[in-house]
């Protein structure tokens, strides 16, 4: 299990520039005018973790598998998509499809780059897009709301009850112009029920400030400014640079990029940074199979069962659960290896009630 990320934002903000550099790819042409991306153009990218790559060395094994985050690259939207301006209808029935949104937001000047909206301001342009997520959602629930009160009355699907209750709560938490996001849930049951509502307002959002390539490593202003929207939103923000990105995923060794970083100040890349925001904002952890074939990450929803995290391998792994033998990845590290941990005391089983830890390394038993 990875994640899917939506990039979205206004027209030349560099959506696409960082879209090609996090993917290492040119499948999405980037220039300087609106609507060049008129298909969202998806990418899959492998997750960072140097646990993974030390674990691998301390076994010998022979390939690493990371874990994917898929990237869609979806047009910008301008002022009026919730009504169809600039394509926006198709555009917004893409975000629906994503698990969170990476909000790319201008926070750069360039006599250069022309603005859809002719000056910068990141706050602006926040809210030009929020605003049409908010009132494409507001749409969608009105329409819903008489529909779903149809079928109850006439004694079909009163099941639907539960959910027509989640929907008026939506509606006025929208109508009070804030996102689907802050609408108190009961319990699990009815997350899984917001979910299925594909709101477009209720996905985590990581806005990511694009800065110039000297504010890589300190953010500016404007960044500084986008960062205190996010925190009174509940989102996340992290500064980023296209251009810089962009470069990197030219260089060929890991040693290249590391140097390159170094020498702008920086200790990682915009893309673990994104990785590393939309992990916590849904709340996913990783936990690792690691053998003389592969050494391999899984990523699973924090608070997932052994048995649950086992089906994510495989179905079978999950039915015929028997136990989990478990080394914590610190054990796995400071003890050279399976061997050393069992050697000092740090392999246990684990049954079917223990609940997955990041990092855990796990060899599953099972029996079909």
């Amino acid at each position: 299990m990875g994640f899917r990320c939506g990039i979205v934002g206004l027209p030349n903000v560099g959506k696409s520039t960082l879209f090609n550099a996090l993917t290492s790819t040119a499948a999405a042409e980037a220039a300087n005018y609106p609507f060049c991306t008129i298909e969202p153009n998806v990418g899959k990218v492998g997750v960072p973790d140097e646990r993974l790559n030390n674990a691998a060395k301390i076994a010998g094994s022979a390939q690493i598998i990371p874990t994917t985050l898929e990237f869609v690259d979806i047009a910008g939207l301008v002022k009026g998509a919730s009504q169809g301006q600039g394509l926006g209808n198709q555009f917004l029935g893409h975000i629906r499809e994503v698990d969170a949104i990476v909000h790319v937001v201008r926070c750069f000047d360039s006599g250069d780059i022309i603005h859809v909206e002719g000056s910068v301001d990141p706050i602006r342009d926040i809210e030009i897009i929020d605003t049409e997520l908010a009132l494409a959602d507001l749409e969608s629930v009105e329409k819903r709301i008489p529909t779903m009160e149809k079928k109850i009355k006439g004694g079909k699907e009163p099941e639907l009850a539960e959910q027509l209750d989640l929907l008026r709560r939506v509606l006025k938490v929208l109508e009070a112009g804030n996102p689907a996001r802050d609408t108190e849930l009961k319990d699990v049951h009815e997350k899984v029920l917001m979910k299925q509502l594909q709101l477009l307002t209720s996905k985590p959002i990581v806005y990511a400030c694009n800065v110039s390539e000297d504010e890589a490593a300190t953010g500016n202003a404007l960044s500084e400014k986008v960062a205190a929207y996010a925190a009174k939103q509940g989102a996340s923000s992290v500064v980023i640079s296209a251009a810089i990105e962009s470069e990197v995923a030219q260089l060929s060794t890991q040693e290249e990029k590391d140097e390159f970083l170094h020498a702008l100040g920086l200790s990682s890349t915009g893309l673990t940074r994104v990785i590393q925001a939309g992990y916590q904002l849904l709340d996913l952890i990783t936990y690792f199979t690691v053998g003389p074939k592969e050494a391999r990450a899984w990523t699973v929803k924090r608070n997932t069962k052994a048995p649950q995290a086992a089906g994510e391998i495989h179905g079978d792994f999950e039915r015929g659960f028997i136990c989990a033998e478990t080394i914590a990845y610190t054990d796995y590290a400071a003890y050279n290896g399976e061997q050393g941990a069992k050697a000092a005391g740090k392999a246990r089983q684990e049954g079917r009630d223990y609940v997955t830890q990041d990092g855990d390394i796990f060899h599953f038993r099972f029996n079909v």
